[in-house]
């Protein structure tokens, strides 16, 4: 008899085109959404003004899920990108989480500890929920992390504020080297998880004429000229 409901659900299927059940597909990454910063969740934007997870040289937003913090990370790059947290706004004695690129293509959550000028990874590494991408010759991520954790030299609470340090550069068989700038940008103040702003920072490309005095300098010429030499 159970032969026989076999036989006739076989036949059914192949009639209707109705297969039996499959495991359902692998989701892609879903895109970094920028609309939601300064809203649902915070950002950093370093690069052209404007510019979005997918344009600006280097972006990162963060938001609270119950214990944990998510972080999104993004950066023109095809090695490595990384977020690192600072007492100061110095590299030195910083926990740092990286996304990094390896030479089998996947993109990697690592955890380093910076002793020095040197980033050191640790085994320990809090980051959970992992996935990234490679593509378009950028690496992207995201993963989440805990508020609190036991007192750790080398892992921050993230209940406390700290200065967030921004970086990303090539990587060596999957092994971060040094960043692709000489100062990598920094938030200016201390960064709190239970505030959402959305905080754009030009580079260095666009911020030639942004600040005082390069524009003083520039009406200064503008009026030379419009006067004239005697």
């Amino acid at each position: 008899f159970l032969f026989l409901v076999f036989y006739l659900v076989m036949i059914y299927s192949d009639r209707t085109g109705y297969p039996f059940p499959t495991a359902p597909p692998v989701d892609p990454f879903a895109k970094i959404r920028v609309d939601d910063c300064g809203k649902t969740k915070g950002c950093f934007r370093y690069g052209k003004p404007g510019c979005n997870a997918e344009t600006c040289d280097y972006f990162l937003s963060y938001r609270r899920i119950g214990a944990d913090v998510e972080f999104e990370l993004s950066a023109d790059t095809d090695g490595w990108v990384a977020v690192g947290f600072s007492s100061d706004k110095k590299m030195g004695g910083d926990d740092v989480m990286a996304c990094v690129h390896d030479d089998n293509g996947r993109v990697r959550i690592q955890h380093f500890y910076n002793v020095g000028q040197w980033a050191k990874e640790i085994q320990r590494n809090p980051a959970r929920d992992e996935e990234g991408v490679f593509e378009n010759n950028r690496v992207t991520c995201r993963f989440k992390r805990p508020v609190y954790v036991p007192r750790e030299e080398t892992i921050v609470d993230l209940h406390l504020s700290w200065y967030y340090l921004f970086a990303w550069g090539p990587a060596i068989q999957g092994s971060i080297t040094r960043h692709d700038i000489d100062s990598p940008p920094v938030s200016e103040r201390v960064v709190s998880i239970y505030k959402y702003e959305d905080i754009f920072m030009p580079s260095a490309a666009y911020q030639t004429f942004s600040s005082p005095f390069c524009l003083l300098l520039i009406v200064a010429l503008t009026f030379y000229l419009l006067m004239g030499t005697p």
